[in-house]
C-alpha cells in the first residue's frame, strides 16, 4: 500500500489545518494525563484495531497486517500477513476476530503459546475490488452473539458507480452488515460513506461515525437500524427499485425524506475531521465523573471528545464537547480496560494529524482529582440545562456570560457543507439550580439545528474555569 495516497478528506484537512499544535492550545481536565507506550522497534506500528482482554492484555492490529499483544510491558507478535485490518475484537472464547479488507478472520492460539496458529475465515459475504479505500470496520458483538461492521466506499475507482469521488462496484460497499454467530453474512443498512468507527452501547445498540465528505456535511454519529438509509446515495444501487440512471437523476430533496438524521453532528475542525469508534465509559467511576458517556478520538485533530445522549420523542440526540488534546498522533481507536484506563490506538497513515508522530499507542489515566468541567447538557421545553461537576460561582454567570449560536447544514453531493444560517440566539433567562451545579437557560429553540454554547466566564467557588468552554447540542426533536 502506498502510504502517500490521499483521499479528498486528506486534501481538505491538509489545506485547512495547521498540523503543528502549539502548547497553549492543549486542553485536558484536571487529573487526566497521557502516558505513551513504547512500541516495537523498527515496526510501522499504525494501530487500526484495538481491544483489551479481561486479564489486561492489549491487542493491536496494524494496518500493515500484524496483530500484536502487549502485557507486562512486553510485546509479542500474535499474527501477521493480514490485509490492512481496520478493526479487532477479543471474542468471548478468547479468540481474536479481525476485520481485514476481504473478510472477518478468526485468530486462534490453540496451543496457548501466545501466537495464533489458526487463521479461520469466519465471514466474507461482501466484495473487495482492490481499491485502497475499501476498508472494513468493526466488528462489535451484541448480546445475542451477532457481529456488526461497516464497509467503506471506494475512492476514485473508474469502474465504480459514483456521484463524486466515492463510489461502489457492488458487493455491499457503503453498507453496514450483520454476521450471525455461525458466520452467516447479511446486509443491514446502507447509505454510509466512510464509516470509520463502530461501537455498541450498554443498551445493545449499534452506533457508527461517518467522516465528512461528499453527501456528508460534517462528520456525524448515527445509531444503526436495520434497513435504514444514511444519506450517501450510491449504495442504493443494490436496493430494489433503484438503478444507476434513476439514482443519478434524483435530487437531494428526493433522498432527504427517507434519510436518517444523525444522533450528533460533529462540527468540522472545531471538534473532529475524521472520527473513529465510539467507546462508552462503563468503568463505574474508575475514569472520573463521566460514567456512561461516549468517548471518540479523531485521527486528524489528535484529540478526544466526549458525548452524552438523551431520547426525545423516541429519537436520540445530545451534546458533545472536546475532552483532551495533545496526543502524539491521529487517534482512530479507543478502548477502556478493566482498570479504567482509556487506551488510544494511533495512525496518521499519510492523511496527516496534528500530533507529529506517524503512529503509536497511548493511554489516558485519571489520578482521582475531581475536575471542574461541564458534565452534561440536556434539552428542556424552554431551553437547556447545563450541569457541571462542581458548584458554579453565582457571580460568574448571567445572561451575557452564556453565548449561544445555532446553525444547520446543507444536504447535497458537495464535499462537506459550511454552517448554514449561523445565527446568535438570545438568552432570555439564566437560573442556578441543584446546589448551583445546574444552570437552567431559557431561549428560543428550533429543530434540525446545532446549538453551540460558549461559557468562558463560568467559574467554580475557587475561581477555576473548565478546561473547555464550548459545547454543542444537536437538536432533532423538541420536548
Amino acid at each position: 500500500m502506498n502510504t502517500k495516497l490521499l483521499t479528498l478528506s486528506a486534501i481538505a484537512a491538509a489545506s485547512t489545518l495547521s498540523l503543528t499544535l502549539s502548547a497553549d492550545e492543549n486542553y485536558a481536565p484536571s487529573g487526566y494525563s497521557i502516558e505513551t507506550v513504547t512500541t516495537p522497534d523498527d515496526v510501522l506500528f499504525h494501530i487500526t484495531g484495538l481491544d483489551t482482554a479481561a486479564d489486561g492484555t492489549v491487542y493491536c492490529a496494524t494496518r500493515f497486517g500484524d496483530v500484536w499483544t502487549y502485557k507486562n510491558d512486553s510485546w509479542t507478535k500474535f499474527a501477521d500477513g493480514l490485509h490492512e485490518p481496520t478493526g479487532l475484537l477479543v471474542d468471548e472464547d478468547g479468540s481474536i476476530l479481525v476485520a481485514q479488507k476481504p473478510e472477518l478472520t478468526r485468530l486462534v492460539d490453540s496451543d496457548s503459546d501466545g501466537i495464533a496458529d489458526r487463521y479461520i475465515s469466519f465471514s466474507d459475504g461482501w466484495e473487495y475490488h482492490d481499491n485502497y479505500h475499501e476498508f472494513t470496520f468493526g466488528p462489535v458483538r451484541d448480546k445475542d452473539g451477532n457481529y456488526f461492521g461497516t464497509l467503506n466506499l471506494s475512492h476514485n475507482d473508474p469502474d465504480a458507480f459514483s456521484l463524486g469521488a466515492m463510489g461502489t462496484s457492488g458487493g455491499y460497499r457503503g453498507f453496514a452488515f450483520k454476521v450471525s454467530p455461525d458466520g452467516t453474512f447479511s446486509p443491514y443498512a446502507h447509505g454510509l460513506r466512510s464509516p470509520a468507527g463502530v461501537g455498541i452501547s450498554p443498551n445493545n445498540e449499534i452506533f457508527f461515525t461517518d467522516n465528512q465528505g461528499d453527501w456528508v456535511a460534517t462528520s456525524k454519529l448515527h445509531i444503526i437500524e436495520e434497513g435504514k438509509f444514511y444519506g450517501h446515495p450510491v449504495s442504493l444501487i443494490q436496493i430494489d427499485g433503484y438503478d444507476r440512471k434513476k439514482i443519478a437523476a434524483m435530487e437531494p430533496e428526493e433522498f432527504n425524506p427517507f434519510r436518517e438524521k444523525p444522533v450528533l453532528w460533529i462540527p468540522h475542525q472545531e471538534v473532529a475531521n475524521s472520527p473513529g469508534n465510539p467507546e462508552w465509559d462503563m468503568t463505574k467511576g474508575k475514569f472520573g465523573p463521566f460514567s456512561g458517556q461516549i468517548f471518540i478520538g479523531d485521527q486528524t485533530q489528535s484529540n478526544i471528545f466526549r458525548c452524552g445522549l438523551e431520547k426525545v420523542n423516541g429519537q436520540y440526540q445530545g451534546f458533545l464537547i472536546n475532552f483532551m488534546s495533545g496526543f502524539q498522533s491521529g487517534n482512530i481507536r479507543l478502548d477502556f480496560d478493566s482498570q479504567g484506563q482509556l487506551w488510544v490506538g494511533q495512525t496518521a497513515r499519510g492523511w496527516g494529524a496534528k500530533g507529529n508522530k506517524p503512529f503509536g499507542l497511548e493511554k489516558v489515566v485519571w489520578d482521582g482529582t475531581h475536575p471542574f468541567e461541564l458534565l452534561d447538557m440536556k434539552l428542556t421545553k424552554k431551553g437547556f440545562q447545563l450541569t457541571f461537576t462542581q458548584p458554579v460561582n453565582p457571580n460568574s454567570i448571567d445572561a451575557e456570560s452564556l453565548v449561544f449560536e445555532k446553525w444547520g447544514y446543507n444536504y447535497w453531493g458537495n464535499y462537506g457543507s459550511p454552517k448554514v444560517d449561523e445565527t446568535p440566539v438570545a438568552v432570555k433567562s439564566v437560573k442556578l439550580k441543584k446546589g448551583n451545579t445546574v444552570i437552567d437557560v431559557q431561549l428560543d429553540l428550533q429543530t434540525d439545528q446545532v446549538f453551540s454554547v460558549k461559557f468562558p466566564s463560568v467559574k467554580n467557588k475557587d475561581g477555576h474555569s473548565p478546561s473547555v468552554t464550548q459545547a454543542y447540542y444537536t437538536l432533532n426533536e423538541l420536548k
